[in-house]
């Protein structure tokens, strides 16, 4: 005990030292923290949502409309499996046509259906069907070599998902729109968005400081999916309203044009919005409109230029959410990888439909479930209460361990406890993390547990005094034979705490954070900081009796 290895002391004063490097930027003004030289340290907690105010939203993913997307492929590419067109890249000769009829889906999207005429041709069919399938991709590797269930009944096969595809789908769907949501907010300079799933389909978000609950629904709720795609002009507009539309096309509305309300395309896109590298709101140079100004990526680039080079002349739609923003004439090959979008946009529709491309389209339409708003005053109090409730419980313990180990132990123990309070801020600073109020439960809650560790190390020394030992042995006992019993306590509530940050969310995810972070910095300040201390009260004092 006398002799304590020299890395004890220096590792006592570097973690301490930083620790309040780190902490520091939390009590100082913005303006000063400005100031700080750009090596040092400023990052501070962020307040959560129910700290600050701000918006909560709730969403459902729309995972019919996956799967009904991933079915009307399917329908697309059914046409030229039987009619034995080659796909990109398939090697061999042109196969055999098989003749079919009825093709379509079901009135909920949830079945593809194809009548093949000659029942000799099934099997055939069936092959080229089954090829059309794509392996189903867990977290673990590959779940099943097709996500399609092609079923022959009569003349007719029926094509739907399997319940493993829509599993993967469903899931794949909401971890994609987690990452979309928050490129759309990061884009509103919101800080520390949470954004978290809830169960198998849901998402919430909360966005502290955003006191405006509307305009995030705007922002998150758009699916932005954007596609060009060439017009069909093998058949009349009024006869495709009529019913009347031919295989691989769709009838889409037009909102912007009242002369031309609906528009036939092809339902396979050119480019789709996933080849865009940037979008940026603009002004066109001849009318000064508000304008959108996109740019491709390589393969997009050369996309649309062969279909641009090859369709001189001819329209081409840009659609947004299926709806027609605008369809001009190819008047010459786009080859740039660049151009405009125009549709009658204001200043700010033009600047919010950049903000939803650039972070890219939702792969399915999102549902609100549930909106609420906290208000600043009500985080104000949260936080008055926090700070009230943290005083409280400082100051008790404070008392306890004064008058049960005396003001030399006692003060050896709350400082300690001081320096563990200031590693919890520098750790939750250095990472950005935010607190909540079940934050401020698990910081308070720290308090009480950090003391634990020196009551058991005090109780150990008082029990080897009494047993005989000098006041040097005894305090050398107390800190070896305490050591175990402490570190086999904290882990078990290390366990706790993480079981509880990786099985739940929101407000349990801010608690188990603050408990764990206060558990580690806890056997750090009762093992060490108490021992290196204690160590050089004895070598000033040489005491024979434990002030305890």
């Amino acid at each position: 005990m006398l002799k304590l290895a020299r890395w004890r002391y220096l590792t006592v004063i570097i973690v301490t030292l930083l620790g309040i490097l780190w902490a520091l930027p939390n009590a100082l003004p913005p303006n000063i923290r400005a100031q700080y030289p750009g090596f040092l340290p400023n990052k501070t907690i962020n307040l959560g949502l129910d700290l600050q105010g701000g918006s909560h939203l709730l969403f459902e993913v729309d995972k019919d409309a996956v799967y009904k997307q991933r079915l009307e492929t399917v329908a697309d590419d059914l046409t030229g499996a039987l009619r034995g067109v080659r796909k990109a890249g398939e090697l061999g000769a042109r196969k055999t046509p098989i003749a079919f009829s009825g093709r379509g889906q079901s009135s909920d999207g949830s079945v593809v259906r194809v009548t093949i005429t000659n029942l000799s041709d099934m099997p055939e069919a069936l092959n080229r069907i089954s090829k059309l399938g794509q392996p189903i991709d867990g977290a673990s590797g590959v779940i099943a070599n097709t996500d399609l269930l092609v079923r022959n009944v009569a003349n007719n096969i029926e094509i739907s998902l399997s319940p493993e595809a829509k599993l993967a789908m469903s899931r794949r769907a909401v971890t994609q729109s987690i990452e979309v949501i928050r490129r759309r907010i990061d884009e509103t300079g919101t800080k520390e968005p949470s954004i978290t799933r809830q169960g198998a389909d849901r998402i919430v978000v909360q966005a502290p400081g955003e006191s405006d609950p509307e305009k995030l629904k705007s922002l998150i709720g758009q699916t932005a999916k954007l596609t060009f795609q060439l017009l069909d002009d093998s058949v009349p507009v009024a006869e495709a309203m009529a019913g009347r539309i031919p295989p691989g096309s769709v009838l889409l509305p037009q909102p912007s044009q009242p002369n031309e309300p609906f528009v036939l395309v092809k339902r396979r896109a050119v480019v789709s919005g996933e080849n865009l590298v940037d979008a940026r709101p603009s002004f066109d140079q001849q009318t000064n409109q508000p304008v959108v100004s996109f740019r491709f990526d390589g393969a997009g680039s050369r996309a649309f230029g062969r279909v641009t080079t090859t369709n001189v002349g001819k329209r081409f739609a840009i659609i947004l959410d299926d709806k027609i923003i605008s369809a001009p004439n190819i008047q010459s090959p786009i080859i740039g990888g660049a151009g405009v979008i125009t549709g009658g946009f204001t200043v700010e529709s033009a600047a919010e439909l950049s903000t939803l491309l650039r972070g890219g389209a939702l792969p399915a339409p999102l549902t609100i479930l549930e909106q609420r708003t906290v208000t600043a005053e009500l985080g104000k109090d949260a936080v008055e209460a926090g700070a009230t409730a943290g005083i409280i419980a400082m100051v008790s313990v404070m008392i306890f361990m004064f008058l049960a180990y005396g003001f030399t132990f006692g003060g050896f123990s709350i400082l300690a406890l001081c320096v563990n309070i200031v590693l919890i801020f520098a750790g939750m600073g250095a990472v950005g993390a935010t607190l909540t109020l079940p934050g401020i439960a698990g910081l308070v809650l720290t308090l009480g547990m950090a003391v634990d560790a020196n009551v058991l190390i005090y109780e150990r020394m008082r029990e080897e005094f009494a047993a005989g030992r000098s006041a040097a042995l005894a305090i050398d006992a107390g800190f070896s034979r305490a050591v175990v019993t402490i570190i086999d306590s904290h882990i078990t509530s290390l366990l706790s705490a993480l079981i509880l940050f990786y099985f739940g969310s929101g407000p349990v995810r801010g608690f188990a954070w603050t408990l764990s972070l206060g558990i580690l910095t806890s056997v750090f300040t009762a093992v060490l900081v108490s021992q290196v201390l204690i160590a050089l009260w004895f070598r000033q004092t040489r005491a024979k009796v434990l002030p305890i």
